[in-house]
């Protein structure tokens, strides 16, 4: 009697630019976005790590505004040690996606444009547009789940925390795995890459770290670690060691607020980012240059501190810490 034969099943194939990886391959492919006045072509890295057994396809992402280094470091960081060679599924690491920006030490692509706020995009629009479109239309089909790294915006810096969409019970999960130090749920912004996932059913969550064009190690690694905790989750690596960090359960923050200034001053802040606060505590302080006239930035409750500003001379009305509320 002939004994039954156990057919294993094989991961999908990824296609990219019309190339193809198959499963148990890994290659580096590309996107051609737009070319340089001098007409230098400009593409954007892909890399495509896909096992053998079938699994979840997770887009780990960088650079979509191109000053935000610190995504590009831990994809790099990653890459550079390995740590995406996964046993089942696949990940599409993509290091830098705002070319443009990254060379020009800019947020945004030449034009002034802002590329997460330009999906879905276009194919015939702005640079920004038509890098949105072509990426969605290369990429998206092909995703169940991204990880989208970020940086606070011009100086101010966000204590590691993850960002979700309270109405994607995945994107949730995935927060609540990723294990970040401070997540909540945040709104979706019109024409920024989360929505427009959102609205193609694809989970997503969005790490926050650090400040644009300075490395920060802490954040990093914090990053790094909350990749991995993905990776081991869906059963992708066999092993997520070293680990780049050990920490607490996430803090889930339940509510937000911008702590403004309320008039223009030279800020000094009095408390180092991620730090617990209570109600009446002085967190910094507003002062003139000649010593005349001084104002406190106090907490409006109890909570934690989470991103702080550190523009030394601000105007009146700018943001100067944004704290939450447990």
């Amino acid at each position: 009697m002939l004994s039954e034969m156990h057919v294993v099943e094989e991961n999908r194939n990824i296609t990219i630019g019309e190339q193809t990886v198959s499963p148990g391959e890994d290659k580096l492919l590309s996107i051609s976005i737009d070319r340089l006045p001098t007409g230098t072509l400009i593409d954007i890295p892909i890399f495509v790590f896909n096992a053998k057994k079938p699994g979840p396809t997770i887009l780990v992402q960088a650079g979509l505004h191109g000053d935000e280094i610190n995504g590009i470091e831990m994809v790099r960081r990653m890459l550079a040690e390995k740590r995406f060679n996964v046993t089942k599924g696949a990940v599409i690491a993509v290091p830098i996606l705002n070319i443009f920006g990254f060379i020009h030490f800019s947020r945004d692509v030449p034009d002034g444009k802002d590329v997460n706020r330009s999906f879905p995009g276009t194919k015939n629009g702005s640079m920004a547009s038509r890098m949105a479109y072509h990426y969605m239309a290369e990429i998206m089909g092909q995703i169940d789940f991204v990880i989208d790294l970020h940086t606070g915006g011009g100086q101010r810096h966000n204590f590691p925390q993850i960002r979700y969409t309270a109405e994607d019970a995945q994107s949730a999960m995935l927060a609540e795995v990723f294990n970040a130090p401070i997540s909540f749920s945040s709104k979706l912004i019109k024409g920024s890459f989360r929505n427009a996932a959102y609205r193609m059913n694809t989970p997503t969550i969005v790490f926050e770290a650090g400040e644009s064009m300075r490395f920060d190690d802490y954040s990093i690694l914090e990053g790094m670690q909350g990749i991995l905790n993905i990776l081991e989750h869906f059963g992708m690596i066999s092993n997520s060691e070293p680990k780049y960090g050990e920490r607490n359960k996430t803090v889930h923050l339940k509510s937000r607020r911008w702590l403004r200034a309320p008039t223009a001053g030279m800020f000094i802040p009095k408390i180092t980012n991620g730090n617990e606060i209570t109600k009446g505590q002085i967190l910094g302080i507003l002062t003139d240059t000649f010593a005349k006239q001084t104002k406190q930035i106090k907490a409006p409750f109890d909570g934690y501190v989470f991103c702080i500003n550190h523009q030394a001379v601000v105007n009146q009305g700018e943001a100067l810490f944004h704290v939450g509320m447990v």
